[in-house]
């Protein structure tokens, strides 16, 4: 098995292009044409004692759901655990590979492993099944490179056929494995051509009205100068008429940044509490109510240190806002906001999806050898 190998799986259950903007997500140490030659070891933190273990292991490669490398590195010595931790993996001959975020928003990612334990009696979870409505609080955008904008023309009939196989030519047109994709509108168009023009229709002087069809195309960005030369080209009028619009891209309602959960059936917060526990595996959690109500039907669901996604959460009308921790004035401003809290601490909400990702992981690679780090663990301890 390559790095890349490990880095394509990764990719497929987490794609980059899902992580929030300002992540780290991706391979940060090791080469993708280089062999894997011991075990993938998978932690949540990529500290010096999970590297001594990767490395009394003889593993090939970590996959550390925080980035190991998050701020610039100046150099790559002794002076911080960072800078250890970095060289002792490439003198080890370790890859690092993270996914942070991206694993997060990923449909059957760590959110809505969440929303599985939270959603269910407790201790009856169960993988892929969510008991109730869930959408991501804020959708990631798919964008397709070959429809990033979109042509219109106006032209006469007899020369459509002529101008969208140009068009296609010059890379419009396509959607998918489809190709000179096209609309077509009839209409009348009007013009009155000025002193000196030689219009292919009509006399300088009078208005015209001509039978015309507007043709739209979707096109990419890099292939828009392109697609307006030939354009031009191919196009009968003096003038050539048209329009550039840019479009948006596709919001996908199951995939992005926390998860807004509408429960089939309202529970108390003493049952959440419950469900919570027994999904992550901890005997405590800690709450906050914002009024008297203590029963709950929507609530907002993010791994992790939330509370930069509590805005989104009010005002998509969750009544309960869900995840690892938040500062003190954070949770005020939730309450004020009338939205109770449930914390259960960072890396509690994290951890517990490590091994469905190495079992993830065991199956789409044959062979290969996925451990969970024993030395990765919460660095409080609850009393």
């Amino acid at each position: 098995m390559l790095v890349g190998d490990l880095v394509r799986e990764m990719e497929w259950i987490a794609p980059p292009s899902y992580a929030e903007a300002w992540d780290k997500v991706g391979l940060q140490v090791g080469v993708p044409e280089r062999p894997i030659t011991g075990p993938v070891l998978l932690t949540i933190d990529l500290t010096e004692r999970v590297l001594a273990e990767a490395c009394g292991l003889g593993a090939g490669a970590i996959v550390a759901y925080h980035p190991p490398i998050w701020t610039p590195l100046g150099s790559l010595g002794d002076s911080t655990a960072q800078e250890r931790i970095v060289r002792g993996a490439i003198e080890a001959g370790i890859a690092v590979y993270t996914p942070h975020t991206a694993l997060d928003a990923s449909e059957g990612g760590i959110t809505d492993w969440l929303c599985e334990g939270l959603s269910a009696e407790a201790g009856k979870a169960r993988e892929g099944v969510i008991a109730g409505d869930c959408r991501a609080l804020t959708p990631s955008i798919e964008s397709d490179s070959e429809q990033q904008v979109k042509i219109v023309t106006f032209a006469p009939a007899d020369s459509i056929e002529q101008i969208r196989g140009a068009l296609g030519t010059a890379g419009s047109g396509i959607i998918g494995n489809y190709h000179l994709c096209s609309f077509e509108t009839g209409g009348t168009g009007t013009f009155l051509p000025g002193p000196g023009t030689k219009p292919v229709i009509g006399t300088p002087g009078r208005l015209e009205r001509v039978g015309e069809v507007r043709l739209e195309m979707v096109c990419s960005k890099w292939a828009l100068a392109l697609a307006i030369e030939t354009l031009r080209e191919f196009h009968p009028y003096e003038e050539v008429p048209f329009d550039v619009y840019e479009l948006q891209g596709k919001p996908k309602r199951r995939i992005g940044a926390g998860r807004r959960l509408t429960l089939d059936q309202p529970a108390t917060i003493e049952q959440l509490c419950e469900r919570f526990k027994a999904h992550l595996g901890r005997a405590r959690v800690r709450f906050a109510l914002a009024g008297e109500t203590r029963t709950f039907t929507t609530m907002g669901v993010v791994p992790g240190a939330g509370e930069s996604m509590l805005g989104a959460a009010a005002e998509d009308g969750c009544e309960l806002f869900v995840t690892g921790e938040m500062r003190h004035h954070d949770i005020v401003s939730a309450l004020h906001r009338g939205v109770s809290v449930l914390l259960a601490g960072h890396t509690n909400t994290e951890r517990g999806y490590l091994p469905r990702l190495a079992r993830r992981l065991s199956e789409s690679l044959p062979g290969a050898d996925v451990r969970i780090a024993k030395s990765d663990a919460d660095i409080l301890t609850t009393m």
